[in-house]
């Protein structure tokens, strides 16, 4: 059974990390710099002439699909390489409390730069009368969508000692999340394969789920689908790191 003390542990040294280096900080810059060029240069917010945060909110899963294997890279694969993860397996904790510590730190440093991104909402609660209830929920698919990415980032972390293998996987295996149901993807199975294996594609993506809430729609479907994206993950990485251990 994991200790939440030790899990805690974990979770404070891995997010004091973070913030003791410049990644953090760099992060932060490129993200929030990042989503308010899309939002207001590429999808002209102004020009739009309407108070409506969807273009915000659109691009949120292809910023993370660059930056979040990037916060990630090194969960486990700097662990490897340094040879520290031989010294923080031998303290008194588990595997699963070392990957959730891990995990939860990440996930809540990708949340706060997400929640700074507020200021967007406030020029738009400005401008016009955004409907907050759709705002809300917006975030909310948003932050669990982060989480999918960090799991996923982890996983391909824990692969390999080089960091940029890890970013590289990540990214491939975020990608391949991203657009397993988009259109021409699942067209090219549409012409031979049967519908219920395109509709299992179609049903890994990320975005159908994401949408929903974007649109203002919280569905617990939606939510235990972000939720076993991110167990069986954290599963995954457990049992590559197991691997690793006995190899």
């Amino acid at each position: 059974m994991a200790s939440i003390h030790n899990i805690g542990a974990i979770f404070r040294r891995e997010l004091k990390a973070y913030f003791q280096s410049a990644v953090a900080y760099v992060f932060m810059v490129v993200f929030l710099v990042l989503t308010g060029f899309l939002t207001f240069s590429v999808a002209r917010f102004y020009e739009r002439g309407v108070a409506d945060l969807a273009p915000f909110f659109f691009w949120h899963p292809w910023v993370y699909l660059l930056l979040v294997p990037a916060a990630t890279m090194s969960l486990w694969a700097e662990e490897r390489r340094s040879g520290t993860v031989e010294l923080l397996l031998t303290m008194p904790i588990t595997m699963t409390e070392a990957i959730l510590g891990k995990f939860f730190a990440a996930w809540l440093f990708i949340t706060i730069g997400v929640v700074l991104t507020f200021p967007i909402v406030i020029t738009a609660a400005y401008l016009g009368s955004p409907d907050m209830g759709v705002v809300l929920s917006a975030y909310f698919g948003s932050i669990l969508l982060a989480g999918a990415y960090v799991a996923v980032g982890m996983l391909t972390s824990s692969m390999s000692r080089s960091q940029v293998i890890g970013f590289v996987l990540g990214l491939l295996g975020c990608l391949l999340l991203l657009l397993a149901g988009w259109e021409p993807i699942t067209g090219f199975f549409v012409r031979w394969a049967p519908d219920w294996l395109v509709r299992a594609i179609a049903s890994f993506s990320f975005m159908p789920h994401y949408d929903a809430m974007q649109r203002g729609v919280i569905d617990l479907q939606d939510i235990a689908y972000y939720v076993s994206v991110m167990g069986l993950m954290i599963f995954a990485t457990h049992i590559v790191l197991d691997n690793r251990k006995s190899a």
